[in-house]
């Protein structure tokens, strides 16, 4: 064997050493680590292995102790939203982790067994790796969360989501990753990719360098509000009007030099009341405020229950609501939800009923002498494709989510990734408020122009900057991906075919 394919030792079990070995290098380059100089060696040696191991089935093994050690170290703060009663759910917690990692893991799975169809070594592996994470982000509704491509998001490279988005990012990482693998001469496939990555990086710097088409000065003041409610606490009626109080305080607060800001941005489900039976507060936080207030609320409609986003204009009256249309799978809903309910199982985030009805889908909201906004109510930031598609430009977009489910570690910091991806992908700033943070203000190529951490109390106030024009992602979409990818898989499939 050729490159460097031919270091994998022979024996079984060694190679699957290497696998985990892999796995665990590459889930080092998520956050919060964000080790990317750690991760592409591990996603290097995960390719290496895979293109080392014959036949389907055992490539299909490798790939799967690669995903399962990946996804258990990077998702394991999937167990903390069991444990915010874990009275009643802490004994799903560690079939959660090891059902979700298990299961993630079947699509790493699939490329494996897909590369020894297609052919081509470590490029071939490569290849149908990317092929894998694109079904991984789309089938049955999608969850491309903890990404290849998210390794780069506090460095330079980002910046080419801008023109390739997410997905051609993560096919130039694995891709170029693979090169080396069984290349005739490793070292030279090695400079080929470091160059490649330096003229990423590089050009990444150049374009973060570049001033705004237009200055910031005289733009309107928008304020988030970071109550810390903790989850376990949130709904307890002595606490719940404590946290309201809590952000009405922030609100009221002067700004500097005493200004008051043009919009103020409260969480996901910041009230402990539906929007139906919440006049009282909605005067209240109106009084508050003294400006327009966009914040997160639940609302019942016959017997349906919407988890929403509304905007109430500062004297008081809701001006627009829109309904999350994305909805987190056994969190906020349950397939075969009536069946289900009949056992006793409710998503673990729905306060009202049996779970949440999707709103319609994306939606422009605007709040005069602020601008116009593309509402995300947390868990649909992760979908870049549905970010992107919306009716019209806005201004920014506007993300309320309550990461207190996620714990205080992993989970808050890979969802504020995602989030800040989807800034640079499109040209868009980026205003977020979350309930125990992280709450943040994103310039366009998502940079960080103000931030409350994990567990803060209080509020932020940016100037909220212009956006870019639209980025060629933000015209194009990912159309150019999905036909570079399946004119790649065909033309490896014909010369493989020709081969044999």
């Amino acid at each position: 064997m050729t490159g460097l394919v031919g270091l994998i030792p022979r024996r079984r079990s060694a190679r699957l050493g290497l696998a985990a070995a892999g796995g665990l290098l590459a889930a080092a380059g998520q956050a919060p680590l964000g080790a990317w100089w750690l991760a592409l060696p591990g996603y290097a040696l995960g390719i290496c292995v895979i293109a080392a191991t014959r036949g389907w089935r055992r490539r299909a093994a490798a790939g799967w102790i690669f995903g399962a050690v990946f996804f258990s170290a990077t998702m394991f703060w999937i167990v903390e939203p069991f444990m915010v009663e874990p009275e009643r759910h802490g004994w799903m917690a560690p079939f959660a982790l090891v059902f979700l990692s298990a299961g993630l893991a079947l699509f790493w799975a699939l490329g494996g067994a897909l590369s020894a169809a297609v052919g081509g070594g470590g490029p071939g592996v490569a290849l149908a790796l990317v092929a894998a994470e694109a079904l991984r982000g789309h089938l049955f509704g999608g969850f491309p969360w903890a990404l290849p491509s998210h390794v780069w998001v506090d460095t330079p490279v980002a910046q080419a989501a801008s023109v390739v988005g997410p997905w051609g990012l993560l096919f130039l990482t694995l891709g170029a990753l693979g090169l080396p693998v069984t290349a005739p001469r490793p070292a030279l496939a090695a400079v080929g990719v470091l160059a490649l990555g330096a003229a990423l990086w590089l050009w990444g710097e150049a374009r973060l360098g570049l001033p705004r088409p237009s200055p910031d000065d005289g733009r309107p003041i928008v304020r988030i509000v970071q109550p810390n409610a903790e989850q376990h606490l949130k709904w307890r009626p002595e606490h719940a009007t404590e946290y309201f109080a809590r952000q009405l305080e922030l609100s009221r607060a002067p700004g500097p030099n005493g200004s008051r800001p043009d919009l103020v941005v409260w969480p996901e489900t910041a009230i402990p009341w539906l929007l139906n039976d919440a006049e009282v507060p909605l005067e209240m936080m109106a009084a508050a405020a003294g400006a327009p207030v966009a914040f997160g609320v639940q609302r019942r409609e016959g017997a349906r229950y919407f988890n929403s986003l509304a905007v109430m204009g500062a004297d008081g009256t809701v001006k627009a609501v829109y309904d999350k249309a994305h909805l987190v799978p056994f969190g906020e809903f349950v397939p075969l939800g009536d069946l289900a309910a009949r056992f006793g199982i409710h998503g673990l985030a729905a306060q009202e009923g049996a779970g949440y009805t999707p709103g319609p889908g994306p939606e422009i909201l605007s709040v005069p002498g602020v601008g116009s906004f593309r509402p995300l109510v947390c868990y649909e930031a992760i979908f870049p494709a549905e970010v992107a598609a919306m009716p019209a430009r806005p201004d920014f977009l506007l993300q309320v989510t309550n990461d207190g489910w996620f714990g205080r570690i992993a989970g808050p910091q890979q969802h504020l990734a995602q989030a800040r991806m989807r800034a640079i992908e499109l040209g868009l700033p980026l205003v977020r408020a979350a309930n125990t943070g992280i709450s943040a203000v994103f310039g366009p190529k998502g940079e960080v122009l103000g931030m409350l951490g994990i567990g803060e109390v209080g509020h932020l106030d940016r100037a909220l900057p212009r956006a870019l024009p639209p980025t060629i992602y933000a015209r194009v979409g990912d159309m150019p991906f999905w036909l570079v990818l399946g004119g790649c898989l065909v033309l490896a499939g014909a010369i493989r075919r020709k081969r044999h």
